[in-house]
């Protein structure tokens, strides 16, 4: 049986306008010091973070670490469980997640107790997967849909100024590079390329 150490809150939003109050609020009253809560305000695609990084030099075996719900700690399933292993095998020490009582490794370090874990992150492992792939293929869908009805996706085109008429001439006839007929019209060399592609 391990020896009880310090209880550690990681609470993460994806923008600095989002509020992390409630999170936090979750934590102290779970019994976490507000001193040993660590926070991080930016994606969770990835676990490069900041105060998440400092957060894992300070657990040591016997500590434990609690989130408010299993996306806060990220969102890329594979690097999810691989910290999840990482934080309860290699560091030895415990992770709670409040939102889902089964993914808590306190409950004794026995074999059922670890496999209960490893299946449920699992499954939320291949439910993300699955809801990602599904809001891809929706994307793809609705974009061929739109694109059969005759939507056009990206920037519109600029319109080609009548300035152009002067200056095609004098690039046609090499008397200006495409850089500079595309400076005096202001517009970048490939745009104005673009458009003596399509001017007859």
């Amino acid at each position: 049986m391990q020896e009880a150490g310090k209880m550690y809150g990681y609470v993460r939003v994806s923008t600095r306008d989002q509020n992390e109050d409630r999170q936090r609020t979750a934590m102290r009253e779970f019994g976490v010091e507000e001193d040993r809560i660590y926070m991080d305000k930016q994606s969770g695609k990835d676990f490069d973070r900041p105060g998440y990084q400092q957060l894992l030099r300070k657990l040591k075996p016997g500590d434990t670490l609690v989130v408010k719900s299993i996306d806060r700690l990220g969102r890329n399933y594979n690097e999810i469980l691989e910290q999840w292993r990482m934080i309860t095998r290699e560091k030895n020490a415990a992770i709670v997640v409040l939102d889902m009582p089964l993914l808590d490794t306190r409950q004794g370090r026995d074999l059922t107790g670890t496999l209960i874990a490893d299946i449920v992150l699992q499954l939320l492992s291949y439910v993300a997967q699955t809801e990602r792939e599904f809001i891809r293929q929706r994307q793809a869908e609705g974009i061929a849909a739109a694109k059969a009805r005759g939507v056009r996706f990206g920037r519109l085109p600029l319109p080609v100024p009548s300035s152009f008429d002067l200056v095609y001439p004098k690039w046609q006839a090499g008397e200006i590079s495409a850089r500079k007929a595309a400076e005096i019209l202001g517009v970048s060399s490939h745009t104005f390329i673009k458009w003596t592609c399509t001017h007859s």
